[in-house]
């Protein structure tokens, strides 16, 4: 096998794909494809199934003033059953409605799981959630908020999500990442950003 020098990016690939059969339809819908992609000249036959989600955005709710982050708790039955943990410390997220816009989802978003609509939004980066199963894409936000207005404890979202609002302070927050308390991967990723950039958050919602 050649190997080719290519930019250290995603790249397109030259797949052909066919009639998707579905396994199961549900609040995400489950499909099997048969894909032949073209590797290095060479046809390659895979069978895959894949968990249909698609644009989600995750809001990462700031207070600079407090040095606070607002967080949620959701009950998750698949890190349940992964570790018994299934009782997850979140960031504020959803998926994308049918012609909405990301940053229109993420205001929605922070209306409905924390009860207040942020002051700024700042989009950082996307990211595949778990590419191997889901086309699920997530696109992280930052938010400037005011924690004095956010009311902790429970709440039922319009969707009828439970969920549980906290404000913690970011080093605690930080705290969590380092101990490997927190394993969802948009808090994982969002508090490794957090880290890196801390000194940019300022100027990023000014």
């Amino acid at each position: 096998m050649t190997l080719k020098r290519r930019e250290l990016a995603d790249l397109p690939a030259e797949a052909a794909l066919s009639q998707r059969q579905v396994l199961a339809r549900a609040y995400r819908d489950y499909y099997r494809y048969s894909v032949t992609v073209k590797h290095d000249d060479t046809p390659l036959v895979q069978e895959r199934d894949v968990l249909i989600a698609g644009k989600v955005v995750v809001v990462m709710p700031i207070d600079l003033v407090r040095q606070e982050i607002v967080l949620i708790r959701q009950f998750r039955l698949a890190a349940h059953l992964a570790n018994g943990r299934g009782d997850l410390v979140e960031f504020v997220a959803g998926r994308v409605e049918p012609g909405e816009s990301l940053i229109d989802a993420a205001r929605r978003e922070c209306k409905e799981e924390i009860g207040v609509a942020p002051k700024k939004l700042v989009e950082l980066l996307t990211f595949l959630s778990t590419p191997g199963l889901t086309d699920e894409e997530v696109t992280m936000f930052l938010a400037a908020v005011d924690a004095a207005d956010v009311r902790e404890g429970a709440l039922t979202t319009p969707d009828n999500e439970h969920v549980c609002i906290q404000r913690v302070s970011i080093d605690a927050a930080l705290g969590a990442l380092g101990r490997n308390a927190v394993r969802g991967v948009p808090m994982t990723v969002g508090l490794q950003w957090l880290a890196l950039n801390r000194t940019r958050v300022a100027e990023l919602l000014r």
